[in-house]
C-alpha cells in the first residue's frame, strides 16, 4: 500500500507544515485493541447538499448551513430584488456567486457579481440584492476581515443601479450579532436614492475578487479565512491535518472524492462538508475541480439536513480511485 505524507498544519497558514510519513492503510484503520483510552465512536463527516442550478421558486429566506454564535454560512437563491435593505452591525458579510447574475446595491457604490465572483460587505454597510436566477452563498464573519486576494473591480456610484430601477422608500433591516434569525434590532424606512447617493461622498468601495487556479487565501480574519483551490487532478497522496481549526468546504466544479479519518465522500457541486479539527484528509480526483474552503478556530456546528454521510473503504479501493490507476 502506498506511503503518504501529512501536512501538519496551523491557522493562520504563516509558517511551513511539519511534514510527516504515513502509511495510508494505518493512517485510515480502525484503532487497534490494547490498553489505554478506549476509542469512542467518532461520527462519520456529512454532505449536505443545496442545488447548484437555479430552480424557480417564490422568494424565500435565505438557508441556514452552519452556525454559531460568531460566524455564519448561508445559501440564497432569488430572482427578483430582495425586500429591504440589510445593514450587518457586528460581521463582515463575503458572498459568493454559484449561479446566475446579481447586483448589489451599497452606499458604497454597486456592482454586478458573475459566478465564480466574490464581493465583501463591510461591517455597518447597508445592501440590497437583485438577482436573476441567482444562487449565492453568504459568509458571515468577524472582522477586521484583511483581503488578501487580488481585485478584479470596484463598485461604482451609479443611479439608476440597474435598468429599469426607480427611486423607492424601502424598509433597512439592521441586525446585530452575526445578523441570523431573532437578531434583528432596528426595522424603519430610508429613501433608496439617498442610500445610493451617499456614493458620491466617499472614495470606499466594494472589491470583487475572482476564483484563480492552484490554492489561493482570499480573505482573513482574526479567527477565520476562506480560500479557493482549483486543481486539474489530484492523486490524494498528500493529507492535511489542522491542528488549531476546522475546515468547511463547498464544491464549486466537477467531482472529487474527499478521504477523511472519518470516512469518505464523492462530492459534487452544490456539496457542503465540515471536517473536524484535527482530523486528516486528501482529495483524490482525475478531472478538474473546484472548491472554497472556510477554515474557523471555532466550531460552526452545521444546522442543515444531512444529505449523506461519508462511509469507510478499503485502502485498496482507495488507491484505485487515484488516477493513472486501472479499476
Amino acid at each position: 500500500m502506498p506511503e503518504v505524507r501529512e501536512h501538519l498544519e496551523a491557522f493562520p497558514f504563516d509558517a511551513p507544515p511539519r511534514v510527516l510519513r504515513r502509511r495510508e492503510e494505518l493512517l485510515l484503520a480502525e484503532p487497534l485493541p490494547g490498553g489505554g483510552r478506549p476509542p469512542r465512536a467518532y461520527p462519520p463527516v456529512e454532505a449536505v447538499h443545496f442545488s447548484a442550478e437555479y430552480v424557480d421558486q417564490p422568494f424565500v429566506p435565505p438557508r441556514g448551513v452552519y452556525e454559531s454564535a460568531a460566524m455564519r454560512i448561508e445559501w440564497q437563491t432569488m430572482n427578483a430584488r430582495q425586500p429591504f435593505y440589510h445593514r450587518n452591525c457586528g460581521v463582515d458579510e463575503i458572498s459568493f456567486q454559484v449561479c446566475g447574475d446579481r447586483t448589489i446595491m451599497t452606499e458604497l457604490g454597486s456592482v454586478d457579481v458573475a459566478p465564480g465572483e466574490f464581493a465583501r460587505l463591510p461591517d455597518g454597510v447597508a445592501h440590497d440584492n437583485y438577482g436573476r436566477r441567482d444562487i449565492h452563498l453568504l459568509f458571515y464573519v468577524p472582522g477586521p476581515v484583511e483581503r488578501l486576494g487580488t481585485v478584479d473591480r470596484r463598485s461604482e456610484a451609479r443611479v439608476p443601479p440597474f435598468p429599469g430601477w426607480s427611486p423607492a422608500s424601502l424598509n433597512e433591516l439592521v441586525t446585530e450579532g452575526v445578523a441570523g434569525p431573532g437578531q434583528d434590532v432596528a426595522l424603519s424606512p430610508i429613501d433608496e436614492r439617498l442610500l445610493l447617493a451617499h456614493a458620491d461622498d466617499t472614495q470606499e468601495r466594494l472589491e470583487v475578487l475572482r476564483i484563480g487556479s492552484g490554492v489561493e487565501w482570499l480573505y482573513r480574519g482574526p479567527t477565520a479565512m476562506i480560500g479557493t483551490t482549483a486543481a486539474a487532478a489530484s492523486t490524494g497522496h498528500v493529507y492535511r491535518r489542522l491542528r488549531n481549526a476546522e475546515e468547511i468546504q463547498y464544491q464549486v466544479s466537477g467531482t472529487r472524492t474527499l478521504v477523511t479519518q472519518r470516512g469518505v465522500l464523492r462530492l459534487a457541486p452544490g456539496d457542503f462538508v465540515r471536517i473536524p479539527r484535527a482530523v486528516a484528509f486528501a482529495s483524490i480526483h482525475a478531472e478538474p475541480s473546484t472548491h472554497l474552503s472556510l477554515v474557523s478556530t471555532q466550531p460552526i456546528p452545521q444546522v442543515a439536513q444531512a444529505a449523506r454521510q461519508a462511509e469507510r473503504v478499503t485502502p485498496s479501493e482507495i488507491d484505485a480511485l487515484r488516477p493513472g490507476k486501472s479499476t
